[in-house]
């Protein structure tokens, strides 16, 4: 019992005969049909970013901080939540150095937050204005070293408490 394998001629042939009814399938699906300019570049640059998103780098890395902040920061008015993914969105150059570990600009951000004392009461400022348009309510603004007003739901310690919570929930991620 003998087997015969085939000649490497009989290969590259019944390849080339492979080759040539498809574009005979190909030409006669297109035979009729106008061509555009989209249908030149697609197939063209059919594998130009074969491997990568289409989505840049900076944006998935926003997105995924923004995911992280949704999931994991509790904040039933929204407000906080709302301020810090306008946060991340602005501070392009805090993200950008952190593309492969994205959650690493958040821990950055987050830390200096709440170790800088003018900056939470900015941020904590922005909440309170996010807050009153959201609920079409005048917002309660606490200033520094003032005691917060009883119906504030959102207080410089009450966002740091909030944010160090958030911060610790980084650090373990990562």
């Amino acid at each position: 019992m003998s087997t015969s394998s085939p000649s490497p001629q009989s290969n590259s042939e019944s390849d080339s005969q492979a080759n040539a009814e498809r574009e005979a399938l190909q030409r006669d699906i297109l035979q009729g049909r106008k061509f555009s300019l989209a249908d030149v570049i697609g197939r063209e640059g059919g594998s130009f970013m074969k491997g990568e998103s289409p989505v840049p780098k900076l944006v998935q890395a926003k997105l995924e901080i923004n995911q992280f902040i949704s999931e994991q920061l509790p904040d039933p008015s929204g407000a906080l939540q709302s301020v810090l993914h306008r946060w991340v969105e602005d501070d392009t150059a805090r993200v950008s150095r952190h593309l492969d570990i994205p959650l690493k600009a958040l821990a950055d951000l987050l830390e200096s937050i709440v170790n800088q004392p003018s900056i939470l009461y900015e941020l904590v400022r922005h909440v309170d204005m996010k807050w009153g348009q959201m609920n079409d309510e005048r917002p309660y603004f606490q200033q520094p070293q003032q005691r917060p007003h009883p119906d504030d739901e959102y207080t410089h310690e009450s966002v740091r408490h909030q944010l160090q919570g958030l911060l610790a929930t980084v650090k373990a991620a990562l």
